[in-house]
């Protein structure tokens, strides 16, 4: 006589699912919060990869790569597409140094390469060929394939941003201080000169260069060359670069920017200078979701090219470049209706509570939304004359004085000779 196997009940049946269920519920957020954190870590590998080029960089050519290089304003011709006008950022030279040979060897030499679906506009021409200039055209020029190309070295992967309007996108970008006066362009036209007309200027102005001297304060000065000695703060205490969230076209403080601000009533082009704190409350920031800039900001059209990030190889502050006034993941804010004002633009990321920073020395540290600021109400550094509004050489904002913006604004600086006391990353 066989035995009876017995059987789960329908109760036990239950249970059984009931625990695989709370199983499931509790490792799925841990397998998220794992991805992240390993989608964190190449981030900060890829800033570590980006700061060992620079260094190598400057061991080769005795300087940093310059943020706004390139081939000077062409004196006839197509001035967009038969040469780039010193609109190439800093990471355009470093291609070579993160593994990007091949596309250096692109962007050096004369090219026929067409991005897929265009035509070549180009004006030069060798032997009756339309050809590309070397080093390219400029960097905004879609039917250019190098400038569309997206570097994974240059892409944080924790940022989901891709593809159109876009052209290839950076994550990373060159710190330029905690000052807004002729910060944007160095005070140097696309000739090359210290000239307040930044399209035709071809000569040399004594009070464009002192301008510029005393506002451009951080580790990158656009347009100009700079060394590691000219880091007299120390390399492990300035920043070089930081992280910035590209647009996704959703209007996000972090990763979009206010255009035209002096718009914004009752804001003024001299509020913001004198005053960056209104770039973060005001009626350009939606007051029910503060992490949105509000339906009615001045902000770029719908489909363009001029979000955040978007051109790795544009120099500007709204593509490769920010400055160290507000904390990360503050909002960006600039004077001018186009993308080539001044402004204040801040770093950001899409990791939780701040963002990744390279130092001078090549370190990477995760820098928090809560660093001490300073004053933001206060004005930044520039140099004062009768003509300039009566904040300007007043004490604490002449040329060397000390950061305003406490120890953010410090790091941002080169040579103001702040003190850093413990360990700002721990």
């Amino acid at each position: 006589m066989g035995s009876k196997r017995p059987a789960f009940t329908l109760v036990e049946l239950l249970v059984v699912i009931a625990i695989i269920g709370i199983m499931v519920g509790l490792l799925l957020p841990a397998v998220q919060a794992a991805r992240e954190a390993a989608r964190r870590m190449s981030c900060s590998n890829n800033f570590k990869q980006i700061g060992l080029a620079v260094h190598n960089y400057h061991s080769s050519f005795k300087q940093l790569p310059q943020n706004g290089t390139g081939t000077t304003r062409s004196m006839a011709g197509n001035v967009t597409y038969d040469g780039n006008r010193l609109f190439l950022s800093w990471l355009v030279p470093i291609t070579p140094f993160v593994e990007q040979q091949a596309l250096w060897e692109k962007i050096s030499n004369q090219s026929t390469e067409v991005t897929p679906g265009y035509t070549n506009p180009g004006t030069l021409t060798y032997n009756g060929i339309a050809m590309w200039p070397a080093m390219g055209p400029c960097p905004w020029t879609r039917q250019y394939a190098p400038w569309e190309t997206e570097i994974p070295t240059y892409r944080c992967p924790s940022d989901p941003g891709y593809g159109l309007p876009a052209h290839g996108r950076t994550n990373y970008a060159a710190s330029v201080g905690d000052a807004m006066d002729r910060v944007e362009y160095g005070g140097t036209s696309e000739w090359g000169y210290f000239n307040n007309d930044k399209a035709n200027g071809r000569t040399n102005l004594d009070w464009m260069a002192t301008r510029s001297r005393a506002a451009c304060r951080g580790m990158f000065w656009n347009r100009r060359p700079s060394k590691f000695r000219d880091v007299l703060d120390g390399l492990a205490n300035t920043v070089m670069a930081g992280e910035i969230a590209t647009s996704l076209g959703a209007r996000e403080v972090k990763a979009d920017w206010v255009r035209n601000f002096a718009s914004n009533d009752p804001y003024s082009p001299s509020n913001l200078q004198s005053n960056p704190s209104l770039c973060k409350t005001g009626p350009h920031i939606d007051p029910e979701r503060p992490a949105f800039y509000s339906i009615t900001a001045s902000m770029y059209g719908s489909g363009s090219d001029q979000g955040r990030g978007y051109r790795w190889a544009d120099y500007r502050l709204p593509y490769a470049s920010f400055n160290t006034i507000l904390p990360p993941n503050s909002p960006s804010c600039m004077l001018g209706n186009g993308d080539y004002s001044e402004g204040v633009f801040s770093a950001g990321s899409r990791h939780q509570g701040g963002a990744h920073i390279l130092m001078g020395d090549g370190a990477v540290t995760f820098i928090t939304d809560s660093i001490d600021a300073g004053d933001a109400t206060l004005p930044p550094i520039e140099r004062g004359s009768d003509a300039m509004p009566a904040w300007s050489g007043t004490q604490g904002s002449e040329p060397g004085a000390k950061s305003p913006y406490g120890l953010w604004g410090a790091l941002g600086t080169r040579a103001a000779r702040e003190t850093i006391q413990g360990q700002f990353n721990q």
